[in-house]
């Protein structure tokens, strides 16, 4: 009598990668929805004889700006590395990758809190001053949310499941997710003002 083989092992649940997936699809359409808001506020501000969109008095500092696009190069290449190390189970270099993700991410909030200051709008001021502190600070409550998820991760991976190299797949698709974002942010606001 001959016996069936064995079933073939099941195949691996990704839920947290393509829940990540999801919420960075989510995250391009919402992002993409107030970048257009801005273009579009622009365009009808320019539209006018004589109309200005950015005040004459509002000087936005390039080079913080320049420095967190760097940056997020950086977090990219750090992010990647996290994964593989995480598939070589080398805890100490995904523990050095994921801290230099997390001080990178603080220190594009920083950039871009030297940038509010240097530009001294108040929020209510204008249109201008609206959508820009509307744009950008989404980009850092959406900065902010990657710096919890790098912590997260750190905490999952480096705690014991290092078998769970899904979490650090999902965490380096969430910064990817805001490199892009930043570009798109950087050369509308930023460049084109």
């Amino acid at each position: 009598m001959h016996a069936l083989p064995a079933a073939p092992p099941p195949a691996p649940r990704r839920q947290l990668f393509v829940g990540t997936a999801l919420a960075c699809a989510a995250g391009t359409t919402f992002y993409g929805g107030l970048i257009a808001l801005f273009v579009r506020f622009r365009q009808e501000a320019l539209a006018v004889t004589g109309g200005e969109w950015k005040p004459a008095d509002v000087k936005v500092p390039e080079v913080p700006t320049n420095i967190n696009l760097i940056a997020f190069l950086f977090i990219g290449i750090f992010a990647q590395w996290a994964v593989y190390a995480a598939r070589r189970h080398a805890r100490s270099q995904v523990a050095l990758a994921l801290g230099l993700v997390a001080l990178l991410g603080v220190a594009v909030i920083n950039g871009l809190s030297f940038v509010y200051f240097q530009m001294g709008m108040g929020i209510a001021d204008g249109t201008y001053q609206t959508m820009f502190y509307t744009v950008t600070g989404a980009f850092v409550a959406l900065t902010i949310v990657g710096i919890v998820f790098s912590v997260v991760t750190a905490f999952r991976f480096l705690g014991g499941r290092v078998g769970d190299r899904e979490v650090v797949s999902a965490h380096a698709m969430y910064w990817y997710f805001l490199s892009a974002m930043y570009c798109v942010l950087w050369f509308v606001v930023f460049v084109t003002k």
